[in-house]
């Protein structure tokens, strides 16, 4: 099983609002699918995705947003990461988000502005279900939910 953290941070660049950016084993979601899509010849850019913004967008209570019962929902998926403008519809990674009495799973990732991309061998991230809802509970605590 891997290890989630979601790290919370202020950005001065829009008006110091709090971002949030998931973490796997100690690796931020951003910088693993900047490197899987680079090797898969998908990207060039070195930056594209960003973190989500709650303070701008209502992702509802974000426990429940990444358990996979958010506000934003797309056929199922969730987005986990927005555009680095700040705008989590510009540029999103979706993915759907499998909770089970033992564990949550990030699955069928997509970044729905390219649909023709094949996300497969990203992934599936499985985390233990008791390490996953007490780093949402620090994030509730940080974001003041």
């Amino acid at each position: 099983m891997k290890t989630i953290l979601f790290i919370t941070r202020s950005r001065p660049d829009l008006g110091a609002v709090t971002e949030v950016v998931p973490a796997i084993d100690g690796i931020k979601l951003t910088d693993l699918i900047h490197d899987f899509e680079r090797q898969a010849g998908m990207e060039s850019r070195t930056d594209s995705y960003g973190s989500l913004i709650p303070a701008y967008f209502n992702f509802g209570p974000l426990d429940l947003h990444f358990l996979g019962a958010s506000s934003q929902r797309d056929k199922g998926r969730v987005p986990l990461l927005g555009c680095s403008c700040g705008e989590w519809g510009c540029w999103p990674l979706l993915a759907r988000i499998l909770a089970t009495e033992d564990s949550v799973t990030w699955t069928d990732f997509q970044q729905p502005h390219r649909k023709a991309r094949n996300y497969s061998g990203l992934g599936p991230f499985s985390f233990e279900l008791t390490q996953y809802k007490a780093e949402l509970e620090a994030l509730r605590t940080a974001m003041g939910q």
